[in-house]
């Protein structure tokens, strides 16, 4: 179970996370913080469901998130996982102020800090270092991220994908059921069980 922080710890966890982008000033952090909100997610909970339009995004302080699509005959497919020190949010629905196509979700009990996304986009045009903040973030996590993995998905077999998701995440492959990591990288349980089982064998 993930620890419950004091909401002035998890405000600061966001801080510190932020800063690892670019310095934030007190007074831009100040602003920022005005508009955020510590909750606790049960673990299964929903954080943002899809044809929901959002009105916040999230930090993640404590605990595991994912982020998943459903399709028209009922499957799930993991976009993404987000744990400790990240930003989940259905950011195209964001931006567009239209219904979101995925789910949020708790696979752990999780403590998140919600940004509330209208203001946040008023303090960008007046804060040049939450500008910087948000073109780091973006560039490391949704444009370079995305097509590294757009790439993966596309060229690499069963093997080599399992193999890279344990690179880029060592400690998080542990964290979750196989069954979402076969869903996350577009291969049946069946077939990530022998790639695990072949994988454990050549290390």
């Amino acid at each position: 179970m993930a620890p419950t922080l004091p909401a002035q710890a998890a405000l600061e966890a966001m801080r510190s996370a932020m800063a690892s982008y670019g310095d934030i000033s007190p007074l831009s952090w100040q602003m920022l913080a005005a508009h955020c909100r510590v909750v606790g997610v049960p673990k299964a909970a929903v954080l943002y469901a899809s044809d929901a339009v959002p009105t916040s995004f999230a930090f993640v302080a404590t605990g595991l998130l994912r982020v998943y699509v459903t399709d028209a005959d009922g499957r799930e497919y993991n976009k993404n996982f987000f744990a400790e020190g990240s930003f989940p949010g259905a950011m195209t629905a964001l931006l567009t102020g239209t219904a979101s196509r995925f789910t949020i979700e708790a696979l752990e009990p999780s403590q998140v800090v919600l940004i509330d996304f209208k203001r946040y986009r008023e303090l960008l045009w007046s804060q040049d270092d939450l500008k910087i903040f948000h073109i780091h973030y973006l560039e490391s996590n949704w444009l370079l991220a995305k097509d590294a993995r757009e790439v993966e998905i596309v060229q690499s077999d069963a093997a080599t994908r399992y193999r890279l998701f344990v690179q880029d995440y060592p400690d998080l492959h542990k964290r979750l059921p196989q069954y979402h990591i076969a869903a996350h990288l577009g291969i049946t349980p069946t077939q990530l069980s022998r790639v695990r089982k072949n994988f454990k064998l050549s290390t």
